[in-house]
């Protein structure tokens, strides 16, 4: 399987670093090959709380639920990489291929809701890493976790990179059909080898598409989120996706620019080398105008969008195709008064 990155960063919290020492297994090229790929490993996480608080004003929602760290997908933009660094591994091929798994998720989530009185706004699935990442297939917590919050009418964002989502349409077509529910569907490119390279493991941009049509026409409320821009390799496209999530049956529509936090700075580097080097010194230039010079920019306010010519070009340009294709309002208000709190002792609502 191709792979977001070949690399392990130093870790920021670790004093030794390790690095390969390839000149002795030249002879070798199958190991090689084998590890630089990495084989996967799902380690249990035995966090006691999956539902995490945010007070970034740049995110649009409070609550999150995660039901993995560490993501498949691959993404060499990925910017929740450095979250990697906290549990010791690297931000770089540990967090495509050792991936935790909260298992004890749903029960988790159970109990938290029921220790409270009423909802909890709408609680983001997932903030960090995709909760329909393939892992999903085997292990089912994500659907686990919208079955909680069905049963206790919890109002639910979806923000996925897989048509995997439409696995559990009933849940989400249920779920909709009470104001519980919102999916938007991450579209970078149209270009199937670029996300192939990008995002090694995700879905293809035809199957997104699919899956916004699908949605839709079950009667959820579905947008697209063509994030992250990264300018100078897909910023261009921005009108045909825009006019393609349209088409496909999208309501909404959000951007943000690309985010280079810590570690994954070099890993996007390194993987513009290998994949398109003639393009990094033109990617390079055009974050730098962005972000006042550098290639990230951390501040609130300034991080997701950027500033400068070149960040209000990008702006202007979402800002008139979403609008010429109906992408400029937001989805309907999801339904807080519902909520009640679930049982924790195996008795469900009846009514």
């Amino acid at each position: 399987m191709r792979r977001g990155s070949h690399e392990h960063p130093p870790n920021r919290f670790e004093s030794i670093h390790q690095e390969p020492d390839w000149e002795h297994l030249a002879w070798d090229q199958e190991y090689r090959r084998a590890a630089e790929h990495g084989r996967v490993e799902f380690l249990p996480d035995v966090s006691r709380s999956v539902v995490s608080t945010n007070d970034s004003p740049d995110i649009p929602f409070r609550y999150s639920l995660n039901p993995y760290r560490g993501c498949q997908h691959g993404c060499a933009y990925c910017y929740a990489r450095p979250t990697h660094e906290f549990l010791g591994f690297s931000a770089g091929l540990d967090f495509e291929t050792k991936i935790l798994v909260k298992h004890d998720a749903p029960e988790r989530f159970r109990q938290w809701l029921s220790r409270r009185t009423e909802a909890a706004d709408v609680i983001a699935l997932s903030g960090v890493t995709d909760p329909y990442q393939p892992c999903e297939r085997r292990f089912r917590i994500t659907r686990a976790c919208l079955e909680v919050a069905l049963e206790a009418r919890q109002p639910i964002a979806i923000v996925t990179k897989n048509a995997l989502v439409l696995r559990d349409l009933n849940l989400i077509r249920s779920m909709a059909c009470q104001r519980l529910i919102h999916v938007l569907i991450s579209l970078t490119t149209l270009d199937r080898k670029l996300a192939r390279a990008l995002e090694p493991a995700t879905s293809t941009p035809e199957a997104r598409l699919r899956a916004i049509g699908e949605l839709r026409e079950a009667g959820v409320p579905v947008g697209v989120m063509t994030a992250p821009i990264l300018p100078g390799l897909t910023d261009r496209e921005l009108p045909n996706l825009l006019r393609e999530a349209a088409a496909a049956g999208a309501q909404t529509a959000g951007y943000q620019l690309v985010r280079l936090p810590l570690s994954v700075e070099p890993i996007f580097l390194k993987w513009l080398d290998r994949n398109y080097p003639e393009a990094r010194s033109r990617v390079e230039k055009r974050l730098r105008a962005v972000r006042s010079g550098r290639l990230n920019d951390h501040r609130f306010g300034h991080r997701m969008r950027g500033q400068g010519t070149l960040a209000e070009s990008i702006r202007s340009l979402f800002q008139l195709f979403a609008r010429e294709h109906e992408l400029d309002q937001p989805l309907p208000e999801l339904d807080v008064s519902q909520f009640r709190p679930p049982s924790t002792n195996g008795q469900q609502w009846l009514f």
